[in-house]
């Protein structure tokens, strides 16, 4: 058994489902501390945050990922129980083997591997690993990020272990993410009896044609990096539960997912022109939950490049396709910030998987990043 696959049998078997870690952290604490690291273990609010750093020069590569998961679902639909790391086909079954787990393991043994052949290599390396990625993400990598701002540490490059690969390992590399915007809106009628509609105010037909327009409004094209910005309705809410009542109100929760052609401020005040447009009556909360992000060029994308190529043997795809991840508190900060993991698709799925011989070639891609960025 390989020491890749060993670990992440290791942490697969911790049921660290957010915002628990169950030991996880420790185990990678452990093994970075017999390489020199300084470790910090940092908690806010019931989330567990790892912090550990090698060398105190710059330029600090920065490793980042999260213990915690997903659950499992039913467990009765597992081929192997999810907590029970199975091996089969050259598979690796188990909650977290792609999302994220494997990456994490990875990124231990690829700087165990690194270290023992370059010892005296420039700079520093860091981990920034947290149990609230899955979670409201509040308290976990925003939590590190505020205390490493305090002790004066700037992040040059981070590598998030994020599950970036389509088809093959490394074919696909995030090097940014869409922004995100939710919001929950109220629109208000009358309460009455549908036999008597002139007496109401249905909020169900007022929201119709404001709906319509939101969704079929072109908020933008897109550009080179990013896809054009999406709007997508996730729920509806609205009735009694009676076939005789108008209701009162209706609430509607949607989501934008937005390019660099925007900002929050410019949908947030195009959507309250349309709403007011109307002429109805009506509330709206806004949640931001991260800006985009995107490092276009630079030494850390040539730096993955370079390692796939050499590695894989293939060129990769960069992409700011997907949802959002935790490099989205990382940019701001102006690292360069790129995401690189196994494949996705069976991520959050039943039967969560990752090929074996993919977890050790991972390994050796990271490894190779840290040579060719610190050495």
């Amino acid at each position: 058994m390989s020491s890749t696959l060993e670990l992440t049998k290791d942490l697969i078997a911790r049921q660290s489902v957010t915002p628990e870690d169950a030991g996880c952290q420790q185990l990678m604490a452990e093994r970075l501390a017999k390489l020199g690291f300084n470790i910090t273990h940092l908690k806010s609010n019931g989330v567990t945050n790892l912090w550990a750093r090698l060398g105190t020069e710059a330029p600090l590569f920065a490793f980042a990922g999260h213990t915690d998961v997903v659950p499992t679902g039913p467990i009765e639909k597992w081929s192997f129980p999810p907590f029970e790391p199975t091996v089969h086909d050259g598979h690796l079954y188990g909650r977290g083997t792609a999302d994220m787990k494997g990456s994490l393991a990875a990124m231990v043994t690829a700087t165990e591997a690194f270290i023992a052949e370059h010892k005296q290599h420039k700079g520093s390396i860091a981990f920034l690993i947290t149990s609230d990625e899955e979670g409201p993400a509040t308290d976990g990598t925003v939590s590190v990020l505020e205390h490493i701002a305090a002790s004066g540490e700037n992040i040059d490059w981070c590598l998030v272990g994020e599950p970036s690969s389509t088809n093959k390992l490394g074919d696909v590399v995030k090097n940014g993410r869409r922004g995100s915007l939710s919001a929950t809106l109220t629109i208000y009628g009358k309460q009455g009896h549908v036999a008597y509609p002139h007496l109401a105010l249905n909020p169900i037909h007022l929201a119709m044609p404001v709906l319509d327009e939101l969704a079929n409004t072109q908020w933008d094209q897109g550009n080179s990096s990013f896809p054009a910005t999406s709007f997508q309705i996730s729920n509806l809410h609205s009735g009694t539960g009676a076939t005789n009542v108008i209701p009162g109100e209706i609430e509607v929760l949607f989501n934008f997912r937005f390019s660099t052609e925007l900002n929050d401020q410019s949908i947030r005040q195009k959507v309250a022109a349309i709403l007011d447009s109307h002429n109805i009556k009506y509330d709206i909360e806004w949640n931001l939950s991260g800006n985009p992000f995107l490092t276009d060029q630079g030494e850390l994308v040539e730096a993955t490049k370079k390692a796939i190529k050499s590695v894989a043997g293939y060129d990769t795809e960069l992409s700011t396709a997907g949802g959002t991840s935790d490099g989205r508190f990382i940019a701001p900060t102006g690292a360069q910030v790129i995401e690189l993991g196994p494949l996705n698709k069976t991520i959050h799925q039943i039967d969560e998987n990752v090929s074996v011989k993919d977890l050790e070639q991972l390994s050796v891609i990271y490894a190779e990043i840290l040579k060719n960025l610190l050495t």
